[in-house]
């Protein structure tokens, strides 16, 4: 039975968000008490959070499914609803988190460190939040919105400081086995290791791990064997040692063959960038010519060791049955680990950084798209699609208050800019659960009543601003026009043009003076 697992597959799904509700506080000798509904509890998150006591994946190897709680509904008389529990995930230090496409989201490291994966839903309002001046008594409240829901994939990368790698059987699993309280499995045969074990080494007062990872073969950086599988736990690791079998009995092997072969699968392997993306050639590498107990493989070892050293690397001939050159390899080891670790450094948790919002971000966008139906906008964003996904379209009063929260956030605007005109079809929300309507603009501006083509607006041809003098000229001209008018139609009166009947006129064409005075006063 599978017993260690460094890579699953997790289906992660956050609580939703608790839906409001619209109740009327209801109290005696008040008919109209006033909105009282609570808002909804938040969703549920899942969290990642690294254990001392987590070793493995093995957990979620087998209950990869994992949901958090959902927010609870609100009652009535202003009670919100309860949120949903956290989930929390132990996983083990080093735990590499990834999406489905490879991007890494996170690295979890450092003990304690924790990191929100999926986050909950927002519990919806109820008609008490939602009561305004202008809205007295709503008689709607809004959904819970939905939690997050994504696969994610763990990789589990030992934090060993030195990584034992050869042949199967070269006898690495004995040398952790001498060298720390590990007691893996060890056997006459290939293979013997299929999970890595880790051991804790003390030289002196210096503490390092070493981790024992399977054989490797030729191919393995292309995937044969289990090399592929577990060349991941390599990438953390500051210290390389080559476990050579000088005791082979296979006719078409030797240590530097052995070696060499070893040599080409780490430059062939691509690290990870994102942790650092270190090639495993470079790494420090001690040699270690194993088996020197026997009288054949000593002699071996004892040829071939120049020939390493001239390589530039350290070469140790041991013995990890009869325990002979163990010390002077584990101050070797302790020495290059004390080096790499002052070169760099302690590993801190990240800190979480809060990058705000830029002031003239809307907070989404619209695209314009050609489908086989015909033409339509579809409104990209977070904030729209929360809101469409918190209204309930059969109110209508919610629905209109779903329109006046597009309209000031300016979605109407970005429509008008996009060319969309009245009977459009827009789209809003995510493709798996979007609205689409046929729009009606709300805004009175009246651009879409203009004739002319498209993007122009005649109001806006003429572009001069009248200066001070311009406008007292108009303003002399239109009180001159006004004391013409007055003028002329005092001179039709004298004329008898506006007589009306029961006056008299005189002789000479003029009225009296009392027929001035009633004129005047009429």
């Amino acid at each position: 039975m599978t017993n260690f697992v460094d890579r699953v597959v997790l289906h992660l799904s956050a609580g939703d968000g608790g839906s409001g509700i619209a109740s009327v506080r209801k109290a005696k000798f008040k008919p109209l008490g006033g909105p009282d509904g609570g808002n909804g509890g938040r969703g549920g998150s899942i969290i990642l959070s690294v254990d001392q006591q987590s070793t493995t994946l093995l957990d979620y190897h087998h209950s990869p499914h994992r949901k958090a709680k959902n927010g609870q509904p609100g009652g009535g008389d202003e009670c919100n609803g309860a949120d949903g529990g956290d989930l929390i995930l132990p996983v083990p230090a080093g735990t590499v988190v990834k999406g489905v496409d490879g991007q890494v989201i996170v690295d979890l490291v450092a003990l304690g460190q924790t990191y929100v994966v999926a986050r909950g839903g927002r519990g919806g309002l109820g008609n008490n939040a939602l009561a305004s001046r202008a809205r007295k008594a709503p008689g709607f409240a809004l959904f819970g919105d939905i939690g997050d829901t994504l696969d994610v994939v763990l990789e589990l990368k030992s934090l060993a400081d030195v990584a034992l790698i050869g042949y199967p059987s070269a006898g690495k699993s004995s040398l952790v086995a001498v060298l720390s309280a590990a007691r893996p499995k060890i056997a006459d045969y290939p293979f013997t290791t299929l999970v890595p074990n880790l051991g804790v080494v003390m030289a002196g007062e210096q503490r390092f791990t070493v981790a024992d990872v399977p054989g490797l073969i030729p191919g393995a950086s292309e995937g044969k064997g289990l090399g592929l599988e577990f060349l991941r736990h390599v990438e953390r690791c500051s210290v390389l040692v080559h476990v050579v079998d000088c005791a082979t009995l296979e006719a078409d092997r030797d240590p530097m063959s052995d070696f060499d072969v070893i040599e080409q699968e780490l430059a062939q392997y691509v690290a990870d960038e994102s942790l650092g993306g270190r090639p495993l050639a470079e790494r420090t590498r001690i040699v270690v010519l194993n088996k020197a107990d026997v009288t054949e493989a000593r002699e071996l070892a004892e040829m071939v060791k120049p020939e390493l050293e001239a390589r530039g690397l350290e070469v140790y001939i041991i013995s990890a049955v009869a325990r002979t050159g163990l010390k002077e390899l584990t101050f070797a080891m302790a020495r290059h680990v004390t080096e790499a670790r002052e070169a760099i450094g302690e590993i801190e948790i990240p800190r979480v950084v809060l990058r705000p919002k830029a002031v003239d971000d809307s907070g989404f966008e619209i695209k314009r798209e050609n489908t086989p139906d015909g033409e339509i906008y579809r409104v990209i964003g977070d904030r729209p699609r929360r809101w469409v996904d918190q209204t309930d379209f059969s109110n209508d009063e919610a629905v209109g208050y779903l329109a006046d929260r597009l309209a000031r956030a300016g979605v109407e605007a970005a429509l008008f800019k996009a060319g969309a005109v009245a009977g459009a079809t827009v789209v809003i929300g995510s493709p798996d659960n979007a609205v689409v309507f046929d729009w009606e603009p709300t805004m009175a501006a009246g651009a879409e009543l203009l004739s002319g083509p498209r993007g122009s607006d005649v109001r806006l041809d003429n572009l001069h601003r009248p200066t001070r003098e311009e406008k007292r000229a108009t303003y002399a001209e239109r009180r001159e026009a006004k004391s013409a008018a007055r003028a002329e139609l005092q001179a039709d009166r004298k004329a008898g043009h506006w007589a009306t009947a029961g006056t008299s006129a005189d002789d000479d064409g003029t009225s009296s003076d009392s027929d001035d005075e009633t004129e005047a006063g009429s």
